[in-house]
């Protein structure tokens, strides 16, 4: 073996540790005595993505491309390159030019339909997962893959054995169990999802959706929480109504009804996240950010609560109604706190601020109407806050 390839087998190793520099050197020096050495360039473009050098690593890919450009593998890393930064499109050509090549890489097949997953196309996420088990059946990432795809098309059945055949392929694999766990909370089994999540974190302790997928499916599994969020989610997105008014005044009960539903999903979610916070159990799973923001929803309720009871002691209209809109505060605090955009959530937080002045002005001016309109505006938030996710949209989907 010559230095070359000591140098080139080093900086794989390197990579598999995770230390993306000290291969990057590695790599740099093999570069610096044999500049066409096409392996050394796949391998550095690879260092570099997952250093954050989005520029760099295109261009040391697509240099990989010209050395050899006849060859499936140099498509390949390209194409995985793309994917790393959530440029769906090219990962896709290149996969299928990687396949133009070569059709006997699962690898490829792999990168194809995890392409299709950040899409959101589940159909051809399936055929290639499909395709790639044709080469090898035993491939248990593929077989995942499959199985979410079969999970997003809403086939319950091909999905669970897909989930429980890749456990069996390979039970120390994080992905089976992340993607069984998925399974599990899509088809309503929030306790299995729990406990694949707890599987998967314990064979990957660094996995950070595990953690948030697993906070999720305990909050599922509790019975009133599971249903409001699925009647919430079920109506997101519902502001399309708004063109019924004029002719359909009647309309308005839909919208009270939808926005009192997302409030009630908001207030359990806040005491299920601070009973959890607080559990030994469970603690450990939340951010202290998270937590803090289910603590300020309860006191929310409290003092709106209380000042709704001020209100009525005193006989003030205007007390009563600021003491309403104290509660509905709720939901604007926690769609701002479950929107993904950075632009989006600054968007909602300034909206809750003005919501906050507002109430505070019909309080001190005695304003019954001022404290009504922001009740109105702060359950309404949940429209508000459908129009910033569309505009500022997130587009990095998380990975299977």
């Amino acid at each position: 073996m010559t230095k070359v390839d000591e140098s080139i087998e080093r900086a794989r190793m390197l990579l598999r540790l995770r230390r993306q520099a000290d291969a990057e050197r590695e790599l740099r020096g093999v570069l610096a005595v044999e500049p066409q050495q096409y392996m050394a360039h796949c391998l550095l473009a690879f260092a570099l993505v997952h250093q954050g050098k989005a520029a760099e690593a295109m261009v040391t890919a697509r240099e990989a491309i010209r050395l050899l450009p006849d060859d499936w593998y140099p498509h390949y890393v390209a194409g995985q390159v793309f994917l790393h930064l959530g440029l769906a499109d090219p990962a896709i050509n290149c996969a299928k030019e990687s396949l133009k090549h070569s059709t006997e890489h699962t690898s490829t097949w792999e990168l194809l339909a995890r392409a299709h997953h950040r899409k959101g196309q589940w159909p051809e996420m399936a055929d290639a997962a499909r395709s790639g088990l044709a080469v090898d059946p035993q491939v248990s990432v593929l077989v995942s893959l499959l199985s979410f795809a079969y999970t997003k098309l809403g086939e319950a059945e091909p999905a669970r054995a897909a989930a429980a055949h890749a456990i069996q392929l390979d039970p120390e694999h994080p992905t089976a169990h992340l993607v069984a766990g998925q399974v599990a909370l899509a088809f309503g089994d929030p306790k299995g999802a729990a406990d694949s999540f707890r599987e998967v974190l314990r064979l990957d302790p660094e996995y950070g959706p595990a953690r948030d997928l697993l906070v999720t499916a305990l909050k599922q599994r509790n019975p009133l929480q599971r249903m409001l969020s699925n009647l919430r989610r079920r109506y997101r997105g519902g502001w399309r109504l708004v063109f019924l008014l004029p002719v359909a005044p009647p309309v308005i009960a839909i919208f009270i009804l939808v926005a009192l539903l997302h409030w009630a999903a908001w207030v359990s979610e806040s005491v299920t996240v601070l009973r959890l916070a607080r559990s030994r159990a469970t603690r450990l799973l939340f951010e202290r950010a998270e937590s803090r923001v289910a603590m300020a929803c309860c006191g929310l309720l409290l003092a709106g609560a209380g000042v709704l009871a001020l209100g009525i002691t005193l006989g003030q209209e205007a007390v009563g109604t600021a003491g309403v809109a104290i509660m509905a505060l709720i939901t604007p605090v926690q769609e701002s706190t479950h929107t993904s955009s950075p632009r989006g959530r600054g968007v909602l937080y300034s909206w809750t601020g003005l919501l906050v002045a507002a109430i505070a002005t019909a309080l001190i001016v005695g304003s019954q109407p001022g404290a009504l309109l922001s009740v109105y505006a702060g359950l309404g938030t949940i429209w508000l806050a459908a129009g910033a996710r569309r505009f500022f949209r997130d587009h990095n989907r998380a990975e299977v």
